[in-house]
């Protein structure tokens, strides 16, 4: 269908659109910069770049000017981590801050093992069972577990495809988070590893962090203990992360008596944590 345009006191608009845009770039309805930023911070954020910044040349200035989103991470909270490092996107800055996730696929076991690739499946191979203690997070049902011989598994997580680009990477270097989260058995001894490293494009280790091994003694307490860490001040270069956990039992028994891994962890975090 042929789309018909429709000209009212030099404003041309198409019959399809919700509202007349002015043909020369002139602002539909007049209104001081102040008064206009304004109205955008009380805008959905999505609302101002897909819809509002389309608008007209004076909408678009404010809708992609540093100063208002910089405004704007102060209104939400985001604040810098290092106060030398301004970013020279703040509108980039503020997306990151308010769209930090889990980039970990699948943690919990809810969708077997999707997302993630064996290295080791020894003993009776991996696992899923439900936990056997509750877990401080009462949406985690699941956990992957281990047999008696060394089961690892790992994800490797393209930065650049989750939305990081090189080059904030390298100027902003924000935090990068891990966790996991690990337990035994009350009745088998067992061992927890795990290892994270930051890679380069051509999957070169940066920096890495790999603690000793884990050990549980048989006839423990089997509640569930978290590892943290947090990359800083690792330089330029960081395009992958490549995380790797598992373990097994020490008792050697069949079955799936070792160590049990969920809610694994990934975050990048430009700014101060709320």
């Amino acid at each position: 269908m042929k789309r018909r345009t429709r000209a009212i006191m030099g404003t041309s608009y198409s019959v399809n659109s919700p509202s007349p845009i002015r043909s020369s770039g002139e602002p539909v309805i007049p209104l001081p910069l102040d008064i206009l930023e304004e109205i955008f911070l009380n805008l959905p954020p999505q609302h101002v770049v897909c819809v509002c910044r389309l608008v007209c040349r004076q909408w678009k200035d404010v809708a992609d000017s540093e100063s208002f989103w910089r405004e704007r991470c102060r209104r939400e909270g985001y604040q810098l981590r290092d106060p030398s490092k301004v970013p020279s996107n703040w509108r980039l800055f503020y997306f990151l801050c308010k769209k930090r996730r889990n980039l970990i696929k699948n943690p919990r076991a809810e969708d077997e093992f999707r997302g993630w690739r064996i290295l080791d499946d020894g003993g009776d191979q991996w696992k899923i069972e439900g936990t056997m203690v509750q877990h401080s997070n009462p949406a985690v049902k699941k956990n992957y577990v281990t047999s008696y011989g060394l089961c690892r598994k790992q994800q490797l997580i393209n930065l650049r495809e989750e939305g990081y680009s090189p080059s904030f990477m390298d100027e902003f270097q924000p935090h990068i988070r891990i966790s996991d989260w690990y337990a035994p058995r009350w009745d088998c001894g067992s061992i927890y590893e795990i290892c994270v490293q930051l890679l380069n494009d051509e999957q070169d280790v940066l920096k890495e962090f790999s603690p000793e091994p884990i050990s549980f003694p048989q006839w423990n307490d089997q509640q569930w203990h978290q590892m943290v860490h947090v990359f800083k001040n690792y330089g330029p270069g960081v395009r992958y992360v490549r995380f790797i956990h598992g373990g097994k039992d020490t008792q050697f028994w069949a079955g799936w008596y070792g160590i049990r891994v969920t809610e694994s962890c990934v975050e990048v975090c430009p700014g101060l944590d709320n």
